[in-house]
Formats: structure tokens, sequence, C-alpha cells
């Protein structure tokens, strides 16, 4: 199911598959795992998209995560501008860095310095260096299905038992790289008690353990209280530092992200997205104790050119800054994407479809499938086939949400119950279209 308008989109896409590799910039928008052609958007305004035909879209991706009060906002995008004229990028130090690392200590607990690179996959990749250096131990613990960037020693999934070594999940990772990590089954405490007797036995031992918190990777699946509090115990027992991947979930799910669901803290922490206010960003930060390991104060190494973009501290700036200002911003949008996920589940029951449906703050997730999802194996019994023809489905009727049934999908401020219920309806047609034509 495509817009019969999307002549455009159409021609952009074949043209960009001349120049660039695979016509896309990130493979999830190429739109594989649900069919079609994606959009080529053209510009972004509030709730709404709109692509190189004039079709317009509900839009629940908001740049994946980072467009909180939506698109072009004014605030934003003034204060974005008012940087801009002075200068895109200095490659040395200004005050706009200071300024957002102080926004960011302020409302984290456990941060005590922070360092800003210019993406998640910087961060995380940092962080898990300067771990290795603070316990000087080689093994990392990471869970199948959370996704922490594409540096190599992390794409990797589980193999075969509880506690294993891992294989490259891509082309062109050497088995080398990834020897040290082990995958352990998210929200299974066991599992990650099983990696670590593992890593001692073979005399390496575990660094540091990485873990989304709230996991946006595998299609919206949080941990449980519980397993995230036994996580930091048995951290704490064995001196591994634990790494809270806070990228989407930073600000996003709540002001404190995480730790306003479990107060829980890490030993460091990485950001990304609403940091950045739409602009590339990322960051990782933690105690003193083990941030002062980094260059030029300790031996640890990390660079970036571009690091601390003044455009892009501006716009994260003026995100947080909004944020502290309206302290029932959280409790609005969580209460839409409970309107939007709960509909849904009503929908699909109507028609006697399987739908399991999760929502943290702003963020929202939702499955074909049977059973409750609370790890990936769950996950990928989902159904998506099914996902795929209600995907085509939206995108026809004007609702754009994220191309694969392994993403989480945002609530943004200019959203409303209205613009909701309409959704709503428009779901309740395609749901009704998928019924009739399978029977």
């Amino acid at each position: 199911m495509e817009f019969l308008n999307n002549l455009n989109s159409i021609n952009d896409f074949n043209e960009a598959k001349q120049v660039i590799a695979g016509g896309v910039n990130s493979p999830v928008r190429a739109f594989k795992s649900v069919g079609g052609t994606p959009p080529f958007i053209r510009e972004g305004r509030g709730a709404y998209l709109i692509d190189e035909d004039g079709n317009k879209y509900i839009d629940f991706v908001q740049s994946w995560g980072p467009l909180i009060f939506g698109h072009s906002d004014e605030y934003i995008q003034e204060m974005v501008l008012h940087t801009l004229k002075k200068g895109l990028s200095f490659g040395a130090p200004t005050t706009l860095e200071t300024a957002l690392a102080k926004e960011i200590i302020a409302l984290y607990e456990g941060i005590d310095k922070i360092r800003f690179v210019s993406s998640g996959t910087e961060a995380t990749m940092s962080a898990i260096r300067l771990a290795r250096a603070y316990t000087k131990k080689d093994d990392i613990i990471k869970f199948e299905g959370c996704y922490h960037g594409h540096s190599d020693s992390l794409l990797v999934n589980a193999g075969s038992g509880l506690a294993t070594f891992g294989n490259p999940s891509s082309l062109g990772v050497p088995q080398d790289f990834v020897k040290h990590t082990l995958v352990a089954h998210y929200n299974d405490i066991t599992s990650v008690e099983l990696c670590i007797k593992e890593s001692e036995k073979s005399g390496n031992g575990v660094a540091c353990v990485i873990i989304e918190p709230i996991a946006g990777n595998m299609g919206l699946v949080p941990t449980t209280k519980e397993f995230l509090k036994d996580l930091r115990d048995l951290c704490n027992q064995h001196n591994i530092v634990l790494i809270m991947d806070e990228v989407m979930s930073g600000f996003r799910a709540a002001l404190n992200g995480s730790q306003n669901f479990y107060g829980v803290y890490g030993d460091l922490v990485t950001f990304g997205k609403v940091i950045g206010g739409g602009m590339p960003v990322g960051a990782f930060g933690g105690i003193e104790e083990i941030m002062s390991l980094l260059s030029p104060n300790g031996a640890v190494y990390q660079a970036g050119t571009l690091s601390g973009n003044p455009v892009a501290m501006s716009a994260g700036l003026a995100t947080l800054e909004k944020l502290k200002q309206n302290p029932k911003i959280y409790q609005n949008l969580e209460s839409l994407a409970l309107q939007l996920t709960e509909g849904l589940q009503n929908i699909a029951q109507e028609f006697s479809i399987p739908l399991q449906v999760c929502v943290r703050g702003s963020m929202f997730g939702f499955f074909f499938n049977e059973n409750p999802v609370n790890n990936f194996k769950d996950a990928q019994k989902s159904d998506t086939e099914m996902f795929a023809k209600f995907h085509q489905g939206m995108l026809q009727k004007g609702i754009y949400l994220a191309p694969s049934q392994f993403e989480s999908g945002f609530i943004c401020s200019c959203m409303d119950e209205d613009l909701i219920q309409s959704v709503l309806e428009r779901a309740r047609e395609v749901i009704l279209e998928i019924s009739n034509y399978e029977r």
C-alpha cells in the first residue's frame, strides 16, 4: 500500500541509490522490513512531516526521539540561529559546553563530570574504554536485543545457552574484536551471574555491564525494578562498572530518564537524542573517580574535533530549559501515549488480534504478539508480517510510525487528545481492512 502521489519519493529514492549505499544513511530508513518506498521528507512542522510529494503525516518517530517539542519549535530554532550566526564550529572550548554539562549534572544523580561527543555510538564506545581502564579488566557484558551503537565490540548477539561469548552479528567484525563480549538475557539476573562466572573462569574478568534500562531497540521493553536493582548489587559485589545507556531514554522517558522509574544509578551514563534538541550529539558522564582517568588528566584517550559543537549545545540547552519550565509535560505526554496504546489494544481486541503495548513517559511501543514481551526472544515471536501490513496501511492514511516492529514510538508536545483520537480512528480502519482482506 502506497500513496498514489508518491512519485517524487520514488524518484528521489532511485536517485539516492545511485550515489548513497542502499539509498539511505541508516538502514531502517529503507523500509525493507515493512515494504514500500520511504517518503523523502521536505519539512517538519509540529507533530507533522511533509514529504516531497506534499503528503502530510502525523509523526510518531520524531527523529527517533529528540524532538520532544515537535518539529521546528520556534524557541529552539531561535536559540540555534542566534548561535549559528556566531559560527558553525570552532574546535575550541565554549561556555555553551559548560552550561549544558551543568544542566545534565544537576538533573541526574551520580554524575560528577561529563564529556560531550558527536553520537551515541561514540558515547558508549568511550564509556566502555573508560570502564576497562578503571577496573583493569577486559570482558564486557551486554544484553541480547539492546543496541548501543555500531562499534565492533557491541555488534554481538547471544549464542546458545545462558552465558556465552558472542559472535559478530555484522560482517566485517573480526572474532578477536568481540571475544571479550558476553551476552546475557534481558531481565534475567541468572544469565548475568553465569556470564560473570564464565569470565572469571577465563581469567579476564568483567570490566562493565552496559544496559538500556528502558530498551528502545527491540521495541519498547523496560527492565523490571527488581532486575535492575539486582544488577546494581551484582556489579557492586564484583567490582564491575555499571553503564546505563540512556541515549534514547535520557530526558525522554522522564526529566531524569530511567532514574525516575527505578531509583537505580549507574557508575557511567551515556546520553544523546534530547540533549541535542535535534542536532547530532552524544555524551557520557559518571563519578569523579572514573571520569578523572580521561585525557588530558588521565591516560584514557578520547577526542573529537566536533565534540561540544556550539550549535548542538545551544539546541540542547534550549530543549532542557523548556522541559524544566513545564513540570507537567511528561505527565501530559504519558497520558497521550496511554490513550494511543490502550486505544490500539482495544481495537485489536475487537478484531481478535493479539497486541501487547507498553508506555514509559513519552515513549511507547506495541507488539503483535500473543504474550507479554520482557526480552528480545519474546519480541522475536511477534508477528512482523502483521506489523508490516499495519505500517503500510497507517502510512497510506497519513500516520508515520517507525518502520520496524523492533523500534519505539514517541509522543511530542504538539500532539493532543483530538489528534490521538483521529489516529485511533484511522487505525481501526486499517485493522478492519486487514481483517477483511485476510478473510
